[in-house]
């Protein structure tokens, strides 16, 4: 299963009810967090999942509300008495702002490991998910991000029995991808499993307008979280002049992704009952959400 806490919904300025927009998703105890707003350790306290196991941090782009609260996080990760190395991915220049932020915080009792982006896309594993990015249009360079947990298939005895593989390494296949057995003989676990089944897909973009390449990198997702700055449709001119979205057109990805559930974020300081707004969005894709800060789901796999 996997957990997914979003821990604040606003975009340029935290608020009394709100902070800056942020993700944590939790896989077996390890965490990943998603852009670091100012105070987002305030809200990450009061969500109760704890510090010491966040192992990586991923970066949209480097505007204040994204990344201003890292300093101050990672001295709360060091506080609770992390030494495992921690490893930073964002766009190309993270090296740079990252060295220039942590003039407060230099000394670490762990090691940071700084990945940079180049190009409109990206992949990599971390914590037991295979993560990509997409590169979104933003004012500044932006990536969107997708976690997946693939599921192997079910164990076949008949097809271990057809491979001829010895019963006393059924279950050592069941957890590893290939092992030499005594004979010499190197043995996979294809020999043993069925077809892959179903997974999970979690999928986070903002602060981006609509773009062509966004449908096809959320498809099918158990749940997008998008952003969307209004929900007012007279705000159109104003959003696009920003390059951020509407609820409305966050909705339309959603459909045209073919998505499960659709959580609104990012809401303009201005936009003090983003579920008052919700409504055309709704009319666009039913599972539509006006998320608020600590919204959080555990995702299943589809049989359990």
């Amino acid at each position: 299963m996997l957990d997914i806490a979003l821990l604040g919904t606003g975009g340029m300025m935290p608020l009394p009810n709100r902070w800056l927009t942020s993700l944590l998703v939790r896989l077996n105890g390890k965490m990943i967090l998603l852009d670091c707003g100012e105070g987002t350790q305030i809200t990450a306290k009061l969500m109760g999942w704890g510090f010491k196991n966040i192992d990586a941090i991923l970066i949209t782009h480097f505007h204040a509300d994204h990344i201003s609260g890292l300093p101050g996080m990672l001295l709360t990760i060091g506080n609770s008495d992390r030494t495992e190395p921690l490893t930073i991915i964002g766009p190309k220049g993270l090296k740079n702002v990252v060295s220039g932020l942590r003039v407060v915080a230099p000394e670490l009792p762990f090691e940071i490991r700084l990945v940079e982006i180049e190009g409109d896309r990206f992949e990599t594993e971390l914590c037991g998910l295979k993560i990509k990015a997409l590169r979104l249009n933003h004012r500044v360079t932006c990536y969107g991000y997708s976690f997946e947990l693939f599921r192997k298939g079910r164990f076949s005895p008949e097809r271990a029995k057809e491979n001829n593989i010895p019963l006393k390494y059924w279950s050592r296949l069941q957890k590893e991808d290939r092992l030499t057995a005594e004979d010499g003989r190197v043995l996979t676990s294809d020999m043993v499993l069925g077809p892959e089944r179903k997974g999970l897909k979690v999928c986070y973009t903002t602060d981006t307008r609509p773009t062509a390449a966004i449908p096809d990198f959320i498809r099918g997702a158990d749940l997008f979280i998008c952003e969307g700055m209004y929900g007012d449709p007279e705000k159109l001119e104003k959003v696009k002049e920003k390059k951020h979205m509407l609820f409305s057109e966050a909705a339309r990805l959603a459909v045209s992704g073919e998505v499960k559930e659709l959580w609104l974020t990012h809401y303009s300081p201005a936009l003090m009952n983003p579920k008052a707004e919700v409504g055309l969005a709704r009319e666009i894709f039913k599972n539509t959400k006006a998320a608020a800060d600590r919204y959080n789901i555990t995702l299943n796999f589809a049989d359990e």
